[in-house]
């Protein structure tokens, strides 16, 4: 192995908290704002300028868009979302569904007001690049920052990396699946100068449904609408416009009265590793080299978007990468079969979206999330939020969700803040007592 031998060094401390959060996601930010509000000293970590993640930072806002007349959900911070988001005009209405679709640029105010009122502290331009034990328990995290290299202790960590970095840092076991089975990474996309009537007229004479791409359904799900457009796509690529090595094909998300088309999602890379730099580099200029191709495209075989400008695009949004090994894998049969469990830290439909199978909670069934899915196994003081956490292939297209991320991240949060303040492992929380303040918080766990 080609190494450079690095001296040794102090490290100063830059904080202590009671509890730190690593990643401000829908996971982490709803950790965060939890555990605040369930009074304990929070401390909220992010690598970019502005919270959000996928929200804010791969510009996805249709966070809610599986909610139908029927859907239950659990309430809690991930409706909040929405709610708070509506109320400062910073969203717009799901064109098919009872959602709100988050304006990603805007709603990183939304999250700035909301870390503010809470009272949690927030860190920006900073990396996690190492963690502090005390055996088996994680005491804290090392960072780099422009700052230089600084350690923050916590006597609670919640790693919403999204790809279980900090657990994994910390020596938990994880899985992931090979590079050509994971799903694709996306560049999402947004069009300004729209033509919103011609372009829906389009739609409505060329709908398309849910199995028009699924693969595995239900069968309630198969003549639902979907946003879903290849076939212009494959016209261009007929005509040349498109090269033979590129695929296009995905979603449109919204659509605003200003001619703004929102969450485009038709730029895919897959066989893209989350925790390979050269991987993620390549990743990014392939998908913006796509995004050019679909925009291309758009503009000269889709009513409505003649005149359209390319406004902005995401970063690389990743869907499928570690997923830890917990207390408990959360399993196909407990998504599809109603599953209940003693230490429940919120519920969620029964939806399913991943890897061609899609089940639409259309039905108002749903199941318990169990705190175990957080807990990797053999470490003690830390806790995993979001699409990380403990489950098999098939359950894991449920608690990826944006959605679900926000009821672990919550959940998380607050029992990390009970755990710290009855002096107790993260493990040995009192679920009566979480499920209490869950409860405070708007969440049901039942």
């Amino acid at each position: 192995m080609n190494a450079v031998q690095e001296p040794g060094r102090t490290t100063p401390v830059l904080a202590e908290t009671d509890v730190l959060v690593v990643g401000s996601g829908p996971a982490g930010l709803s950790a965060a704002l939890a555990a605040a509000r369930a009074g304990a000293k929070t401390l909220l970590v992010e690598r970019f300028a502005a919270f959000g993640g996928n929200i804010t930072q791969a510009m996805v806002g249709t966070i809610g868009w599986y909610r139908h007349p029927g859907t239950v959900e659990s309430g809690g911070i991930g409706v909040e979302y929405e709610r708070r988001a509506k109320a400062q005009g910073f969203s717009h209405k799901d064109y098919d569904g009872d959602s709100e679709i988050l304006d990603s640029e805007s709603f990183k105010i939304v999250i700035d007001d909301m870390i503010r009122e809470a009272g949690v502290t927030p860190l920006l331009h900073t990396w996690t690049v190492g963690v502090l034990k005390d055996g088996n328990a994680v005491t804290g995290i090392i960072t780099e920052s422009k700052s230089g290299r600084q350690a923050i202790r916590a006597r609670r960590v919640i790693d919403a990396t999204g790809d279980g970095d900090v657990a994994v840092m910390a020596g938990a076991d994880f899985e992931e699946l090979p590079g050509d089975q994971r799903m694709g990474a996306t560049t999402t996309f947004n069009c300004s100068g729209v033509d919103k009537e011609e372009f829906l007229a389009y739609v409505k004479a060329n709908p398309e449904t849910l199995d028009s791409w699924a693969k595995t359904t239900s069968g309630k799900e198969d003549k639902m609408f979907s946003t879903w457009l290849q076939a212009p796509f494959e016209a261009a690529k007929a005509a040349g416009d498109i090269p033979d090595d590129i695929n296009i094909y995905g979603y449109w998300g919204g659509l605003t009265d200003t001619g703004e088309a929102t969450n485009i999602s038709l730029a895919h890379t897959r066989n893209i590793d989350a925790t390979d730099v050269r991987s993620l580099t390549w990743g990014e200029m392939e998908n913006r080299r796509k995004v050019l191709y679909a925009y291309r495209a758009l503009k000269k075989y889709v009513p409505g978007f003649q005149n359209a400008r390319l406004q902005s695009m995401s970063i690389l949004g990743i869907r499928d990468s570690r997923r830890i090994v917990g207390d408990y894998q959360m399993s196909e049969h407990d998504v599809k079969n109603e599953a209940r469990f003693d230490d429940s830290i919120g519920i969620f439909p029964e939806f399913l979206d991943a890897y061609g199978t899609v089940i639409m909670p259309t039905t108002g069934r749903y199941m318990h999330i169990p705190y175990r899915i957080c807990l990797p196994r053999g470490l003690d003081n830390i806790a995993v939020a979001g699409r990380s956490v403990s489950a098999d292939k098939i359950a894991f297209a449920a608690t990826r969700q944006m959605s679900c991320s926000t009821v672990t991240g919550q959940g998380a949060g607050i029992a990390a803040a009970i755990s710290a303040k009855q002096g107790v492992p993260s493990r040995k929380a009192d679920m009566a007592a979480v499920q209490a303040e869950l409860e405070r918080q708007g969440v049901r766990y039942l």
